[in-house]
């Protein structure tokens, strides 16, 4: 049976495949995540997750690889990972009532069978109207700085859609 690789580094995309009792493991791909200028938000989805993709299968063309990034906008405004809890709760304040709209490619690769399909699912979700109580308490509780649009949805993070 040919190896399968999970091209990313990310603990959360990790245990989605081990959910799966899937024997794989993971190589982080290191690529330039940088929007291109007028790139969709769906493209960037998609040329992210052939890239991670076919940077591992060139490595390992027995395996058969998966590569995935997901991206969010809002208001044609890129919602990136807030990274602290100070820049989560602005982000979380910003969003309050508004609807976020997250593309998630994912992409399959085996270098010696010749396969390649991606694809890319657009999915949107829209926040409650969200006071600074309800945003610290969540903060308290979650930590969503690792996470796009501050929102840990697998955790707490559905109470405030």
């Amino acid at each position: 049976m040919s190896e399968i690789i999970l091209a990313s580094s990310s603990r959360y995309r990790q245990e989605l495949l081990k959910r799966l009792s899937i024997e794989f493991r993971s190589i982080s791909p290191n690529i330039d995540e940088t929007k291109i200028h007028n790139e969709t938000f769906e493209d960037l989805a998609r040329r992210l997750s052939n890239e991670k993709a076919k940077i591992i299968s060139m490595n390992h063309p027995s395996a058969f690889v998966i590569g995935s990034d997901q991206t969010a906008e809002y208001n044609n405004k890129q919602a990136n990972k807030p990274l602290s809890i100070k820049n989560a709760f602005s982000q979380l304040k910003e969003l309050s009532g508004q609807t976020l709209n997250f593309f998630s490619g994912v992409c399959l690769k085996n270098e010696q069978r010749k396969i390649s399909v991606d694809e890319v699912v657009k999915f949107s979700v829209t926040y409650k109207k969200l006071s600074d109580k309800q945003i610290n308490r969540y903060l308290e509780l979650e930590d969503p700085t690792h996470c796009v649009g501050s929102i840990k949805s697998e955790g707490l993070g559905i109470t405030l859609l």
